[in-house]
């Protein structure tokens, strides 16, 4: 396969410069140069989305930057899948705490309302110092974390605010994604023609069989049942998708992460060789109308039968076309994971050999915080546990 390139984020500086729509992958518009690290382009594809959040539900700007300051503490602003006990997400929600079902929370657009809804639930949410509105929605045991990244979260929602639903355009459901900014293109759409004596390319054929596997079933059923839906710019559903977020929104039903936007979405779970062990679930990758073989920016999910599931651009939304018309442009295919059962091979390529086993564990598990957090539970009242724990060994209890 061919050596994916790393996205490089346009830096303007300086002097007026002409409106820029820049790919759904960043969802950025202009950002000034700053000592800051770039941020990375799943970071700001996930900050766009607690930006359109935000704004379909008409709160200040403040209250996306309470939002992405603590998305930067809690995960980096990527969508994990692991962290302290059951902790999940952006901004490592707990199922237990009553946030909602992993794969709920593993969907930034649900896990964005559910921070959301506590936060504004918050007398006086937008008048508080910095870093205590945050605190008291995450409750975490180090809250000084918090304030710090308020500046660099300043930042990113000031460069992504212009680029997603402009104010007064109300949404029908608060989890609703924004449409295409006007003036933009089809970024990151198919380039694959399509046949208009092609049959109903949003109805599955007679015989179809999901795949046996719980999570393949779970992730394919998922992204089957969005077919007809509409193509939209930044879309993780429910109404909506563009490719990456109809994905990412698959494989959250499944209760598995994966980081969000398609030049993420090339490193997640790991390679596959080629088309002749493909299965379904997996991710295919082709350059689309703004990219190129190093550097793919349109994906579809194969679902078997020789189907792939896709939304397709904003004038066709999520459909299915026949595995055998993207096999000449694939330049990558990842497996997020490997079956707990095998799964027979559905109507691809006949696979050479058996198909590969549960991928093993090695090693420690790598801690998803860093340096720039750790959690706290011991001083929690509703978890009751030990007030005298020692508090180099806190962790949150939300």
């Amino acid at each position: 396969m061919a050596p994916i390139a790393t996205l490089s984020l346009a830096i303007i500086v300086g002097g007026a410069a002409a409106p820029v729509c820049e790919p759904p992958e960043t969802g950025i518009g202009r950002i000034v140069k700053d000592p800051t690290p770039t941020p990375s382009a799943e970071q700001l594809d996930i900050a766009r989305t607690i930006v359109t959040v935000v704004r379909q539900r008409g709160l200040p700007r403040r209250a996306a930057v309470l939002a992405i300051s603590t998305g930067l503490v809690e995960s980096k602003l990527a969508n994990l899948t692991h962290g302290d006990r059951d902790s999940l997400g952006v901004f490592q929600q707990r199922p237990s705490q009553g946030w909602g079902t992993p794969a709920q929370i593993l969907n930034p657009v649900y896990a964005t309302n559910a921070f959301l809804n506590r936060l504004v639930a918050i007398p006086g949410w937008d008048t508080l110092p910095p870093g205590q509105a945050q605190q008291r929605v995450q409750r975490s045991g180090f809250p000084d974390r918090y304030a710090p990244r308020e500046s660099e979260a300043a930042r990113i929602t000031d460069a992504v605010w212009k680029g997603t639903v402009p104010p007064g355009v109300p949404a029908r459901q608060p989890t609703e994604i924004a449409d295409l900014p006007a003036g933009c293109a089809d970024d990151g759409g198919s380039d694959i023609p399509i046949s208009p004596n092609e049959a109903d390319r949003t109805k599955l054929p007679t015989g179809f069989q999901y795949p046996a596997d719980p999570r393949q079933r779970a992730a394919v059923t998922y992204a089957i049942a969005q077919l007809g839906k509409p193509y939209v710019w930044g879309g993780k559903g429910p109404s909506g998708f563009d490719c990456s977020g109809l994905m990412l929104a698959a494989w959250a039903s499944a209760g598995v992460a994966i980081p969000a936007g398609t030049v993420s979405q090339v490193h997640a779970g790991h390679a596959v060789p080629g088309l002749n062990q493909v299965q379904p679930g997996d991710l295919l990758f082709i350059p689309g109308s703004l990219g190129t073989p190093a550097n793919p920016r349109h994906v579809g999910m194969y679902a078997g039968h020789g189907l792939i599931v896709n939304a397709y651009d904003s004038s066709t939304g999520v459909i299915l076309e026949p595995l055998s018309a993207w096999s000449g442009k694939i330049v990558m295919i990842r497996r997020v994971t490997d079956p707990s059962t095998p799964s027979p091979n559905s109507g691809g390529r006949p696979p050479d050999g058996q198909q590969p086993g549960p991928r093993q564990r090695h090693g420690p598990r790598r801690s998803p915080h860093g340096p720039d957090h750790r959690r706290a539970h011991a001083d929690c009242d509703h978890c009751g546990r030990d007030q005298h724990r020692r508090s180099h060994d806190m962790r949150h209890c939300r």
